[in-house]
């Protein structure tokens, strides 16, 4: 008898060495994950290289002071407030997300492209810097909501936490390998040519996303859907929890962002490609914690886990105004321990919360709810970086940085007495058994 079809190749796998199998993770031998995993993967590298491009730009090329610069992350984060409700709602009631993200992808890499072409004409302006920010963040928020729904049609529930452990692992290297570039990039080409970077990036992220067909949830379109997902937030012990705690730490966490980057370059005298490179290094506690965050939550428990993290990520923030001026080695020693520490913070928190909240969401409601949440979520972050330029400009840089990073661990310490240290993720496979 002829062996089956496929049996040689598997047969085959089966020979190879013990350690090349286990390298790979599972889900990642799954083409349409991988493909997905893929576009994040490119997309989150370009939005790092910008993350140290953009405010760049806008002080060594647009000599901005400290209210422009708190303008600016404003305006990335002000769509949030504007228009995260109706998107989470119009992207349920369409249906067709992964459509919607590529859509959001095109757009987003033709508003990048736009800065460094301008800057070639002579023409770039904090205006349209201004303009640029709003308008791709505003595209952010579509894709942003959509990403939830196509994960959960595309990864089973056993692997929530690795499948998100992956994407979050993605986007710890490219916090290692992003504002590296993108600092080195500033420096060699100019900051407003780095971003070019990033235009680039979208691109890549639209091909892979264009090449898979998951079977999405279908539209729903249930009267007062706009409101429906601050419903369930207002009804879950869960969701309500986190996002009063996130949406405390991420006003202050905007804040002390707002001004970081101009404290770093005028205040510490650091040249933006050695901080292109500290703040890289440093993003390997980043890595770190995507790697180790699926044993924390087996062993605490995935709440304890993301509590964790988010103390984690806001308490080493205060080694950046602790750094002192003309420290010389000292100052770039501390900048790497505040990225490191919080780089793990965050993977912690992150991972935690996206295992958490793909069990807890309804699947045909997840944009609204995502929408929502992100309203008031990232809709503090505007008013956060606007009062971090404020205060940078009445109080001085160093101060302004030391009530931010007071108010974040404040926030985290809010999660302490919430339902959200006691949450494990349930057993499916007992489940299917009983």
């Amino acid at each position: 008898m002829s062996p089956a079809p496929g049996a040689a190749t598997a047969a085959a796998r089966d020979r190879r060495p013990r350690a090349l199998r286990v390298t790979v993770p599972p889900l990642l031998r799954d083409m349409v994950f991988r493909r997905y995993w893929g576009a994040s993967t490119i997309s989150l590298f370009g939005d790092q290289v910008s993350s140290i491009a953009v405010p760049l730009a806008a002080v060594l090329a647009l000599h901005a002071n400290a209210a422009a610069m708190g303008l600016l992350t404003a305006l990335e984060w002000l769509p949030s407030l504007l228009f995260g409700m109706h998107a989470g709602a119009w992207a349920d009631r369409r249906g067709k997300r992964r459509q919607t993200m590529i859509a959001a992808d095109l757009g987003r890499a033709a508003l990048m492209a736009t800065i460094p072409v301008c800057y070639a004409l002579h023409v770039l302006t904090l205006a349209l810097m201004f303009a640029v920010t709003f308008a791709a963040g505003t595209l952010s928020i579509l894709f942003n909501v959509s990403d939830s729904t196509l994960f959960v049609s595309i990864v089973a529930p056993d692997d929530y936490v690795d499948g998100q452990s992956l994407l979050n692992g993605s986007r710890a290297l490219s916090y290692v390998a992003g504002p590296s570039a993108g600092g080195l990039l500033a420096q060699a080409l100019t900051a407003p040519f780095a971003i070019a970077a990033d235009a680039l990036s979208f691109l890549g992220s639209a091909f892979f996303l264009g090449r898979i067909r998951p079977a999405e949830p279908p539209a729903d379109r249930t009267p007062g859907s706009v409101t429906i997902g601050l419903r369930f937030i207002a009804r879950s012990p869960i969701v309500r929890a986190s996002l009063v705690a996130v949406a405390i730490v991420n006003l202050f966490d905007l804040m002390f962002l707002a001004l970081f980057m101009l404290y770093a370059v005028r205040e510490l005298h650091v040249r933006p490609g050695v901080l292109g490179l500290v703040l890289g290094a440093g993003a390997i506690g980043g890595v770190l914690g995507s790697v180790l965050t699926k044993r924390i939550a087996a062993r605490v428990g995935v709440g304890k886990a993301y509590v964790a993290g988010c103390l984690v990520f806001t308490a080493p923030l205060a080694l950046v105004p602790l750094a002192p001026v003309h420290g010389g080695a000292l100052v770039l020693v501390m900048l790497f321990a505040a990225e490191f520490l919080s780089g793990f913070g965050v993977m912690l928190l992150d991972i935690s919360i996206g295992a958490i909240f793909a069990v807890v969401i309804p699947d045909t409601m997840r944009a609204r709810v995502s929408g929502a949440f992100q309203a008031i979520n990232y809709g503090t972050r505007p008013v956060g970086a606007l009062l971090g330029g404020l205060l940078g400009t009445t109080l001085g840089l160093r101060p302004a940085l030391w009530i931010a990073v007071a108010g974040a661990v404040t926030g985290a310490l809010l999660l302490l007495p919430s339902p959200l240290p006691g949450f494990r993720m349930p057993d499916t496979a007992a489940d299917t058994a009983s």
